[in-house]
């Protein structure tokens, strides 16, 4: 029974080597130019501003990434839904625009909410 997992072990130990070996040469032959401004922390195209420890950061950015696994997630949902449609009938297809309009009820939500504004 061992001997199945076998191609997985093989696997496993190949991208370990793989990647250790990647890593490996980066650190060897990569270039090493540390400045200040290089090693200073950035996100999202602004500057850092007060203490890490006691200021606040917006949510904002996180919301817009969850917005959009969920609309991605709709998408995987809709294309393999799409390819069967014939062999599936009538009754995935009301369910599917069911699905699609709770993520639609979703989007309407996070637009009132302001979640979808930039500023």
């Amino acid at each position: 029974m061992l001997l199945s997992y076998l191609p997985v072990i093989i696997m496993f130990g190949f991208v370990l080597f793989l990647a250790s070996a990647v890593l490996f040469v980066n650190k060897v032959v990569g270039p090493k130019n540390p400045y200040k401004e290089k090693l200073s922390p950035w996100e999202c195209g602004m500057e850092p501003i007060g203490d890490a420890d006691t200021g606040h950061f917006r949510v904002h950015f996180f919301v817009i990434a969850i917005l959009f696994i969920v609309f991605d997630v709709e998408t995987l949902f809709l294309f393999p839904w799409a390819v069967v449609l014939k062999k599936i009938g009538l009754f995935a297809f009301v369910e599917m625009f069911i699905f699609i309009f709770i993520l639609a009820i979703g989007l309407v939500y996070a637009w009132a909410k302001g979640a979808l504004e930039w500023v």
